[in-house]
């Protein structure tokens, strides 16, 4: 089976060529027709089984062959996501999809100024994607119209009710037209998302697809466990050690691509990096002189990796660790294809433990590890299971109380015994949280 033979067009082909997807995956291989058909869908798929080119590929064909252009202010489909990094992740890929189309796409969310979101939609956008606050906001200050909308789309719609956004969906669902198609994503069909496709979805067809949560066996994986400051230290000890010569290195966020790659090149290194702030055509041509050996180190964040296809790649490093698990096997599944054997590092810190253990029983294997000479960490990193679980250290027994004269009151400002028994200070410990008094749902923005 081929992308064309789901039916696909020439430019959506072309820009699959060009990021090197070749064969669609067992939900794409079933979404993609439904939804050219025009059927609402239901499907439980998980990150890493290639779910939004499972629907972005034919909503953007159905957008490309039919329907009016978008008016002012409108938006065409609307993409729904629970978090500012998924809208974020979700549009690139969008983005890249729709390269050769003559169609318009934009996220929205919030943690950031509206006014020049309220610009950017004037002109009015083909496919929108949004986190539900925002969404809502931009509608009530008449910056954005729905009548024009004809595709609906609930991506991870399991955590955006995990994150307590179940009234805004509702208010959402109020705003939009009757008419149209809703297609659901969710990582399981738990009662309450059953209860949401009832009340969002038109007869739709059910589908449901296991996560590709394995990585391949020519990846060799294995973890250097680090305290959290010395993690640069330790890169450039190990690159020079073992004389690396090509080695995409990911970063959980942009300032971190940045401070890492600003270091290795005060280093003499030849390094370079790319994440979401820096332009496309920046990002391209930092690829590009890395797939040549222009670029000794690429150090990329999840979203600005997206879509990368890097022939005999020998080396993945976790500089740090993703926050989702599922994006683990996305970046060390970029060495060790076609055969060809590849190795991954993962340099882990205490703070990053509970990060490990989400990946470890994800894949199900617990990852080897190995300290390095002069960089063993001084907070060591818990210990897991074989099922992937933090193995909590016992705890230590306490003392037995001694007895002891001069019983009776010490003096005002310490602790006060009663009688023969000297009982201890107790111990000053800082308070690490505050409780809080649930006093009724919260409401939360992204």
């Amino acid at each position: 089976m081929t992308f064309a033979t789901l039916g696909l067009i020439e430019p959506l082909l072309r820009s699959l060529e060009t990021l090197g997807y070749q064969t669609p995956t067992p939900v794409q291989a079933q979404a993609i027709p439904a939804v050219l058909a025009g059927r609402d869908l239901m499907a439980a798929a998980q990150t890493g089984t290639g779910k939004t080119a499972g629907f972005a590929l034919p909503l953007l064909q159905l957008l490309a062959m039919e329907g009016p252009k978008v008016a002012a202010n409108s938006a065409r489909a609307l993409i729904l996501v629970p978090t500012r990094e998924l809208a974020e992740q979700v549009h690139e890929s969008v983005r890249q999809y729709a390269e050769n189309l003559p169609l318009r796409t934009y996220a929205v969310y919030g943690g950031v100024s509206i006014n020049p979101q309220m610009m950017k939609l004037r002109g009015g956008v083909d496919v929108l994607v949004a986190t539900p606050g925002r969404l809502i906001d931009l509608f009530r200050q008449n910056a954005l119209k729905l009548d024009q909308l004809q595709t609906l789309v609930l991506d991870e719609a399991d955590r955006m009710l995990d994150l307590g956004f179940s009234e805004e969906l509702a208010n959402i669902y109020r705003m939009l037209p009757k008419k149209r198609q809703t297609l659901l994503f969710s990582a399981t069909f738990s009662d309450d998302i059953r209860l949401l496709a009832g009340q969002m979805l038109n007869d739709p067809l059910s589908i449901e697809v296991s996560p590709r949560n394995v990585a391949a066996n020519t990846v060799k994986q294995w973890v250097v466990t680090v305290d959290k400051k010395r993690k640069p230290e330790l890169f450039v000890h190990l690159m020079r050690k073992n004389k690396w010569k090509q080695v995409l290195v990911f970063a959980k966020t942009r300032n971190g691509v940045d401070a890492l790659v600003e270091k290795l090149q005060g280093l003499g290194v030849n390094a370079d990096g790319i994440h979401g702030d820096k332009p496309q055509a920046t990002r391209q041509r930092a690829l590009d002189r890395f797939k040549l050996s222009e670029v000794q180190i690429l150090v990329a964040t999840d979203v600005a990796a997206r879509g990368l296809d890097i022939e005999d790649l020998p080396l993945v490093v976790n500089f740090d660790l993703p926050i989702v698990a599922e994006d683990y096997i996305h970046r060390i599944g970029r060495t060790g294809r076609a055969g060809a054997t590849g190795e991954a590092i993962s340099l882990v810190c205490a703070d990053e433990v509970n990060m490990l253990s989400a990946i470890e029983m994800l894949t199900r294997q617990t990852l080897k590890r190995q300290n390095e000479p002069d960089f063993e960490p001084e907070h060591r990193v818990p210990d897991t299971d074989a099922s992937g679980q933090v193995i909590k250290k016992p705890k230590k027994p306490k003392k037995p109380k001694t007895s002891g004269g001069g019983g009776g009151k010490r003096n005002l400002g310490k602790w006060v015994d009663s009688g023969d028994t000297q009982a201890p200070e107790p111990s000053i410990k800082p308070v690490r949280k505050v409780p809080v008094f649930n006093t009724g749902p919260r409401k939360r923005k992204p």
